[in-house]
């Protein structure tokens, strides 16, 4: 299968994100729209929309993106609890017809400020029990003509849809990305998601986590096609390696000193793959080949804890050695987000697709 390469554009009320160039109009449509021309100019599939409360709505900046774009395919993160499934299965496959089927779908169930509007999920198993119920929802919504469904969070009643995502070849709807690491989310993507996502682990541990998913897969007793995987992770190009690693180093002396706002995140130290990124400071500053997790230490969280850092060939040859371990989805990013849409579109990626 080949790879596909999408980029991160910020959805952010607040200038600045992860020391992206703090402009004014920084999330107007203008702006935004610009990021998506020049990911469509340099070569990228699309862009990870993120999600949080007090964001921007990441479905409504998808489709004023979509509208004024041709190529570009957002992939819109979403949380269960801030939609219903039957409200989403509906305004994805309206999004996705319009488009052309160019609507990716991201599931968020990590903890938010659910109180700020209006949402409560119980504990982990309560959560990525209803996280499980509202794929399965969605799905058979996108592919069948009728549905009920009962289950303990959501049900739905002789429920269809008249317009349904573009079906083209093998694909039947978006296609549904989905991260977490502890146990009852990696059960729930071994049966349900699309796509597995991970952050920026070392070779060693993807691999370990491919092998078990592939297992729970199995054990779940999975429905659908074989479950794909994906790696959202930091990558601090510039034309040489020693350039690349002086660059580094000096950012990260700055997140250091306390001079930049890096990361708002109050659950940076409670979800299961974030302390996996973060543990691994302990092993060292730099794993592998040039995985660097000192940003980790930081402030660094999420895509921003650990960085492939390096020349372009450098960075491809470690992208390569992912790929070689099952991943075929990218998100990958670096700030200022604009100038390197354009820099690792132009000298990234196409040592990617040679």
């Amino acid at each position: 299968m080949s790879a596909e390469f999408l980029w991160y554009i910020p959805n952010q009320a607040r200038p600045g994100h992860r020391g992206d160039d703090a402009v004014e109009g920084h999330n107007s449509l203008d702006t935004l729209t610009g990021h998506a021309k020049a990911l469509e100019d340099h070569g990228w599939g699309g862009a990870l929309l993120g999600t949080s409360w007090g964001r921007p709505d990441t479905f409504t900046v998808a489709t004023a993106l979509a509208a004024r774009t041709t190529t570009f395919k957002p992939l819109i993160a979403i949380r269960p609890g801030y939609w219903r499934p039957a409200n989403f299965a509906a305004a994805s496959a309206t999004l996705d017809h319009l488009t052309g089927g160019r609507v990716l779908v991201n599931i968020v169930s990590g903890q938010d400020n659910l109180a700020a509007y209006g949402d409560s999920e119980g504990d982990q198993a309560h959560r990525y029990a209803r996280t499980k119920e509202f794929i399965q929802v969605v799905r058979r919504l996108w592919t069948e003509e009728s549905v009920t469904y009962e289950g303990e969070h959501f049900s739905v009643k002789d429920s269809s849809l008249e317009l349904k995502p573009v079906a083209d070849g093998g694909r039947r709807h978006p296609r549904l990305y989905f991260g977490g690491a502890s146990e009852a989310a990696e059960r729930v993507a071994a049966a349900e998601a699309d796509v597995q996502l991970f952050w920026g682990e070392p070779l060693d541990g993807v691999r370990e986590r491919i092998e078990r998913l592939k297992k729970l897969s199995e054990e779940v007793g999975r429905e659908h096609a074989p479950l794909e995987f994906g790696l959202r992770i930091t990558t601090f190009v510039r034309d040489t390696t020693e350039e690349a690693w002086a660059e580094a180093e000096a950012k990260v002396a700055t997140m250091a000193a306390g001079n930049q706002e890096y990361l708002r995140d109050a659950h940076r130290r409670t979800a299961v793959g974030q302390q996996r990124l973060l543990d691994l400071a302990e092993r060292g500053d730099v794993l592998d080949e040039n995985l660097y997790t000192a940003p980790g230490r930081y402030g660094g969280g999420g895509a921003g804890t650990t960085w492939l850092v390096g020349s372009p060939a450098d960075v491809a040859r470690s992208l390569r050695k992912y790929q070689e371990l099952g991943i075929t989805h990218f998100v990958l990013s670096d700030t200022p987000y604009l100038r390197e849409i354009e820099r690792q579109g132009d000298q990234l990626l196409p040592l990617l697709r040679d």
